[in-house]
């Protein structure tokens, strides 16, 4: 326990806590310590924590399984880390987070603490109970202090206004003097950030005050000098971040609170630039006083953090191969010339229905907060949602969205240069990612055990079959066929809850062959996070590296690293992503990027071009769940195609049709009763000491001794004779 801590440990069990989960779960969430934050008492107790420091174990951020040690610190209530003790002391972190603004669970079983800020998640173990719980009762102390200290500045500027007698004047005298200040101190100590930092804190929770007390429109006079001032600071630190050449030459201490700077100078900014009313500049305040305080380091921290242990486990923080300042500056020339490349196929009228029946619910009431508190650290897929919370589509059809731009694999395998069929390939892989931009505000229905669909693009050239089968983990395989390509895959999901953000991990691998050169490529999918999903400021980010082999040959392999988000990048720069194409002694091809939800730009093939652009959405998508025109045909059921499917077809579940139409109250009916008949049928198996058997795949093992799943070939030529209508379907709803 050497070094762990600089004040005696508190070994006794934090009481804070309640049940998030099952017995068999072990997750407890710790509960927000409530701070009176109005009632003008100063009682609260600003004596700060002792330091704790000292190694645990973090979950990698890719691919999500094992853990790295390393070296945490606990000050002031932020939770700072890097490799070592000695990075530390050299200022060279790779995160940091402010315990206070993060909701904290544990899982005593496993010595597990989880830290979610909302846009940064931590998972931390303890190799021992004793330390486990040493962690915990500091954690708790901090959270505790920075709750008091936030506390102390709305009672102290409280008290101030009530001892004026014009509240105009005291407007002007106390509140803009007291504003201005903690700025200047601020400024004249910068060597001493660290030990100040709540006074720039203090700004911001001043100026959502004084919204909040004075709502005229004579208040943009008194902040003139704020913002003035405000800018002057940003502009300061800027020019002092710039002037390094590399990130370890910028002092890590003296610039923790840049971040909240700048979001005070857009908070009055925006003020300025048009006149709201006073309950939108207060709402508008609050959501950047509920976000935490990040920095010019942690915030490239957390994009070293998203390479942890990319190639078959083994990458480290700074072996990305991308550097923060080449992505940022090849991303702006690919978007440059994406911009001005027109859509790269224009869609095509496919006499298809381009709206649905009835606009999206608005889910806004649905109390998602008490379903995911619940469920902290469990598995989403086992949790049963409102029907409103749903998108009437299922993960099958998902599987089928990746498809949407199957022209490139048509290119692929007319493309006779092994690196360039590589480059298409790996803009194949990206495209999957576009839809999901938009699709933030719902999940897809889970699929029921045996439920099958079918996707048939005469226009496309393609024909695609998925099916459900296995549920507990649920596991959905798909296959399709075309002249030019095969496609298939197998995917677990994972979805987890953990305070703010939604972590969704799928585990399976994606398979596509071209059958000219007899080229079979395989590769990995990469994390999906929900950001601040309680919240209207949510955001949805991949992130992780796509490794592209080519099993029957070796000349080439495919990297795709999907970038983390940086808090000093601009909203146009996120979704940054960045590829590469290797030969054999691993020197660089070609190389490609953009953005994944705007397109793909390739600057190493004989004529530099975009090779990938997504279609415009439709119009209203908003309206319609955030779906692109080729996701409103996918549960489309034409009167010609209902007697060709199989009663078991997505198309066909009452429930799903009834979202679809706008009828959610009906639809949560049914999809209790459907998801209670998906139970008995399960007990009836598990009593005869039976198990479900799939009836269109068949399971395998691939050449690394991974179980997948494949098609067993039977599906269309059943179809076909002596059709689904002639043969014995499950019964599903």
């Amino acid at each position: 326990m050497s070094g762990l801590e600089k004040t005696p440990p508190t070994l006794n069990k934090p009481t804070h806590s309640r049940s998030s989960s099952t017995a068999s779960s072990h997750w407890e969430v710790m509960d927000d310590l409530q701070v009176e934050m109005m009632s003008g008492d100063n009682s609260q107790d600003l004596t700060i924590p002792g330091i704790c420091e000292g190694y645990l174990l973090k979950r990698r951020k890719w691919p999500l399984k094992g853990w790295h040690k390393r070296y945490f610190v606990l000050e002031t209530g932020i939770l700072r880390y890097s490799k070592t003790q000695q990075d530390i002391t050299r200022g060279k972190l790779h995160g940091s987070l402010d315990v206070g603004l993060a909701v904290m669970s544990i899982n005593k079983k496993s010595n597990r603490i989880d830290l979610d800020a909302g846009d940064v998640l931590y998972h931390m173990k303890a190799n021992s109970h004793d330390l486990f719980y040493i962690w915990v009762a500091k954690l708790s102390a901090h959270r505790m202090f920075k709750k008091n200290e936030a506390a102390q500045v709305h009672n102290g500027f409280f008290q101030a206004l009530s001892q004026g007698t014009s509240v105009p004047g005291l407007a002007q005298r106390n509140g803009m003097q007291d504003v201005v200040s903690p700025l200047a101190l601020y400024r004249s100590e910068s060597k001493h950030t660290w030990t100040h930092t709540c006074s720039v804190r203090s700004l911001l929770l001043m100026l959502n005050v004084i919204f909040f007390i004075f709502p005229s429109l004579s208040v943009h006079a008194s902040l003139k000098s704020v913002h003035d001032a405000l800018a002057q600071e940003r502009q300061r630190l800027q020019d002092t971040y710039h002037q390094s050449t590399t990130l370890a030459e910028v002092r890590v201490y003296p610039f923790m609170e840049t971040g909240l700077v700048y979001e005070m100078y857009l908070f009055v900014c925006g003020c300025f630039s048009s006149p709201t009313s006073p309950s939108s500049w207060l709402s508008f305040s609050w959501c950047f006083i509920s976000r935490r305080t990040p920095s010019v380091t942690d915030s490239a921290a957390e994009y070293f953090d998203a390479s942890d242990g990319v190639l078959n486990g083994s990458f480290s923080e700074s072996e990305s191969g991308l550097s923060e300042g080449t992505t940022t500056s090849a991303t702006r020339e690919y978007r440059a010339s994406i911009s001005k490349t027109p859509n790269c196929v224009v869609p095509k009228n496919t006499g298809r229905r381009t709206t649905l029946a009835a606009h999206c619910p608005d889910n806004a009431q649905v109390g998602l907060m008490q379903i995911l508190y619940n469920n902290i650290g469990k598995d989403l897929s086992r949790v049963s949602m409102p029907a409103a919370l749903n998108e009437p589509i299922n993960l099958m059809q998902r599987l089928c969205e990746e498809l949407e731009y199957s022209e490139l694999l048509d290119t692929a395998n007319n493309t006779q240069d092994p690196y360039q069929r590589m480059v298409y390939v790996g803009a194949f892989a990206i495209s999957g990612y576009a839809t999901a931009h938009y699709r933030n505000r719902y999940k897809p229905f889970n699929p029921l055990l045996g439920e099958t669909y079918e996707c048939l693009r005469e226009d496309k050239g393609f024909r695609y079959i998925s099916e459900q089968v296995c549920h507990h983990p649920p596991i959905s395989a798909c296959h399709a066929d075309s002249d030019n390509f095969s496609f298939w895959q197998d995917q677990r999901w994972k979805n987890k809850f953990w305070g703010k953000s939604l972590e969704i991990m799928p585990t399976g691998m994606v398979n596509v062959t071209l059958p000219r050169f007899g080229d079979h490529y395989e590769w990995n999918k990469v994390v999906t996070c929900i950001h601040n999903v309680l919240s209207q400021q949510r955001y949805l980010e991949h992130y992780g590296e796509v490794i592209i082999r080519n099993l029957n040959g070796n000349a080439c392999t495919c990297k795709i690293t999907f970038v983390k988000s940086r808090y000093w990048g601009s909203d146009t720069n996120k979704n940054e992503v960045q590829g590469t194409v290797l030969d054999q002694t691993g020197s660089v091809i070609h190389r490609f990027g953009g953005l994944w939800h705007e397109g793909i730009f390739c600057d190493t093939l004989p004529t530099p071009q975009c090779i990938w652009k997504p279609n415009s959405q439709p119009k209203d998508y908003y309206l319609y769940y955030g779906f692109s025109s080729f996701t409103l045909e996918l549960n489309e059921l034409t009167p010609g195609l209902k007697p060709l499917l199989p009663p078991t077809d997505s198309r066909l579940r009452p429930d799903q049709r009834m979202l679809e139409d706008g009828r959610v109250d009906d639809c949560d009916k049914f999809k209790e009763e459907v998801e209670d008949m998906q139970r008995e049928r399960r007990k009836q198996l598990a009593k005869k000491g039976q198990e479900h058997t799939p009836r269109f795949f068949k399971k395998a093992m691939d050449s690394s001794g991974r179980d997948v799943w494949l098609t067993n070939g039977t599906y269309w030529k059943v179809r076909e004779n002596p059709g689904f209508a002639n043969t014995k379907n499950l019964e599903l709803w």
